[in-house]
């Protein structure tokens, strides 16, 4: 599946496709399916997305699920099950890619596979190096291409974690914004926790309020303003501004607000900046912004995606498309979560 960067709705399925150059990595892999989300709709809109150097198309593709076909370097068997990491690192490297921090790049020149410069996984076989393919449990054949947005909301609970032991901490209540993808994953690692987990969003019906009724979780649609509590931890998934701004005015004394949605910018908002500074300074608030994942948060989101319902996770999966009706998959629809483009059995 390939776009030509910038150029809105070019999207087309290439069928004589080179096989992935050895240079790419020892492991070559057979694709399973590829997961698809609101980057990929962005990438096909023409808003961003950069092709391999000398290349004018980009493979896209970025969430993945396949079978080994071979390992040179005999880290990885033949059938096993792997994804691929997204993110390489910049190759200055920065203080943080030259430790496996990757995702904490600082100068901005990582690469990533079906985004930036490096082609990604929606293609019948492709290659990576060993310490860039994540196994999984056999277990997870049919829900691993969830193992890449499972790894973003590792990531932002492992920094929440994190924040919240610079003192005693002892969080109850978690508010999760947005019953996406993201969203629904951060709530069931949530639960994991053994936290009392409240899920918002705007829709009344379809699939989203049984979801995380599954979880043992709480469902709301009323503004953030209007909910009964206060919660210690906020995940915010929705990226929209008001809800963002809302959370922040929400979060208990010494709650952690976590940012894992993006904003879509050029929007102004009449708001009380000073009240909402002083809320978070005297009550010792934090408000931070979580994105990507580096190998130890896709090693934790691989554990907890073995660690779930089998049955609940399946349910995420609302489409399964094969990859010869790829229009279909790409087009959205009403009562989406998540949609797999398909291309082996």
């Amino acid at each position: 599946m390939t776009v030509r960067p910038g150029v809105a709705n070019s999207l087309s399925l290439v069928e004589d496709q080179p096989e992935p150059a050895a240079e790419e990595g020892s492991v070559l892999v057979e694709a399973l399916a590829v997961g698809i989300c609101g980057t990929d709709h962005e990438i096909i809109a023409g808003e961003y997305g950069e092709a391999p150097p000398g290349a004018d198309r980009l493979v896209i593709g970025h969430e993945s699920l396949g079978r080994v076909i071979e390992d040179s370097s005999g880290t990885l068997r033949p059938g096993d099950l792997v994804a691929g990491i997204v993110r390489y690192p910049d190759p200055v490297p920065c203080s943080n890619c030259a430790v496996g921090e990757w995702d904490m790049c600082r100068n901005g020149q990582y690469t990533e596979h079906g985004i930036k410069g490096l082609a990604g996984f929606a293609r019948d076989r492709w290659r990576v190096e060993p310490r860039f393919a994540v196994g999984l449990d056999p277990a997870l054949a049919q829900v691993g291409v969830l193992l890449e947005p499972t790894s973003v909301v590792a990531k932002a609970w492992d920094h929440i974690e994190r924040i919240g032991h610079r003192a005693e901490w002892q969080p109850q209540t978690v508010l999760v914004t947005g019953a996406g993808p993201i969203g629904l994953l951060a709530a069931l690692l949530g639960t994991q926790r053994g936290l009392t987990v409240h899920v918002l969003d705007r829709n009344t019906e379809g699939p989203k309020p049984e979801l995380v009724a599954g979880l043992g979780a709480t469902y709301h649609t009323v503004p953030v303003n209007d909910l009964p509590f206060e919660p210690d931890v906020v995940i915010e998934c929705t990226g929209a501004p008001t809800v963002v701004l809302d959370v922040m005015c929400k979060a208990a004394p010494t709650g952690i607000v976590c940012l894992a949605g993006v904003s879509s910018g050029g929007r102004s908002i009449d708001f009380d900046a000073g009240a909402l500074n002083r809320a978070l300074v005297l009550e010792n608030n934090v408000v931070f912004g979580s994105v990507n994942a580096n190998r130890r948060h896709w090693n934790m989101a691989a554990q907890a995606l073995a660690r779930a319902d089998q049955v609940w996770l399946e349910s995420l999966i609302t489409r399964r498309v094969p990859v010869n009706r790829y229009a279909d998959a790409y087009t959205p629809g009403p009562d989406d979560i998540k949609v797999v483009l398909e291309f082996a059995s």
